[in-house]
């Protein structure tokens, strides 16, 4: 037939309007949910049934839309269930205080809550890290505790913002040196890389947010109190902290097998960044590529590779090797 058909729109007649394609992925928005809005004011029985209802609703946000992966590197460790809050309540008041946070780990429904989402952004702001899970992976986390859609691992350690690291660092030193860990997952790695940071005279250190451990209690042990006295920046992109401090007027010198450079024939002069790669992977492609010059330590033995702690001390050492020799000259 010549002609097409057309669906009337009712008692009208006539033909629906033309589809507009969307613009753009809509991000995440909190619809208003009579339920959920009431929900801070329950206690006892109740409780349960509301995390019953909120993992209901987490899994069908969970199916429609794309989420944070649930084998992030949010996972709690031994260690850290001492840290851990968990419930609604619990956390908000966290929150709330301005407690320093290390993770939090939320169902989507509950992070875009008009409660909880303001104090969530703020609370990444200062270097929290924020994981959207699904009720399983809570559940997890929480050994089957009532969880109500969120938990916390909280921290005794303070970060300091990377702005005021970097000037108090000038402020404290013509040729001030801070560390950048890039990558590094375990404590007792970061520990001593911080406890060796702040026996060589460094002004601070900087790590990611991202796929790294943050300051617990393990780190704190493994440091032996370094970080009573050595300011530590928990950067959301390690790249941005890099262009932020070359801006202010230091050189990045990243560590890696792969460097052009052997690190004792470098001239450490000035403000400096050391960068040190976790153990195996090394430092992030990325990173390596916003680096004014990659070193390398020349190894001597068999051993391909380095302990990263172990990497950064000998980095450092050089580093304040070179200066204590000029020092010495000048006298």
């Amino acid at each position: 037939m010549g002609s097409s058909f057309e669906r009337p729109m009712g008692k009208g007649g006539g033909s629906f309007p033309p589809r507009n394609k969307p613009e753009g992925k809509r991000g995440p928005v909190y619809e208003p949910d009579p339920d959920l809005d009431q929900d801070f004011g329950r206690v006892g029985e109740d409780d349960q049934r509301l995390a019953e209802r909120e993992a209901r609703r987490a899994f069908h946000a969970t199916v429609s839309a794309p989420s944070v992966s649930d084998q992030s590197d949010g996972s709690s460790s031994e260690d850290d269930q001492s840290d851990l809050l968990y419930g609604r309540h619990s956390v908000l008041a966290a929150l709330e205080g301005g407690s320093t946070l290390n993770r939090v780990w939320v169902i989507a429904p509950l992070r875009y809550h008009p409660r909880f989402h303001p104090l969530l952004e703020s609370a990444k702001q200062r270097g929290t890290v924020i994981d959207e899970v699904t009720p399983a992976r809570l559940s997890a986390i929480t050994d089957g505790s009532n969880h109500q859609g969120i938990a916390a691992q909280g921290t005794s350690y303070s970060y300091t913002d990377l702005d005021e690291l970097a000037d108090a660092a000038l402020k404290a030193s013509p040729s001030p040196v801070i560390v950048m860990a890039d990558g590094i997952q375990d404590p007792h790695n970061l520990g001593a890389i911080a406890r060796t940071a702040e026996a060589m005279g460094a002004q601070g250190m900087v790590i990611p947010q991202r796929r790294a451990v943050g300051v617990n209690s393990t780190v704190l042990k493994v440091a032996a109190g370094a970080l009573t006295t050595l300011p530590i920046a928990r950067v959301i992109n390690l790249n941005r902290a890099l262009e932020t401090l070359k801006e202010k007027g230091f050189w990045i010198y990243g560590t890696d097998a792969s460097g052009s450079q052997p690190i004792h024939t470098i001239d450490f002069t000035g403000p400096i960044v050391v960068v040190v790669g976790a153990e195996g992977e090394g430092i992030s492609l990325l990173t390596q590529q916003r680096c004014d010059m990659l070193v390398t330590i020349p190894l001597q033995g068999r051993t391909q590779s380095l302990n990263a702690s172990v990497a950064a001390g000998m980095a450092l050492y050089e580093v304040c090797r070179q200066r204590w020799q000029r020092t010495l000259k000048r006298t």
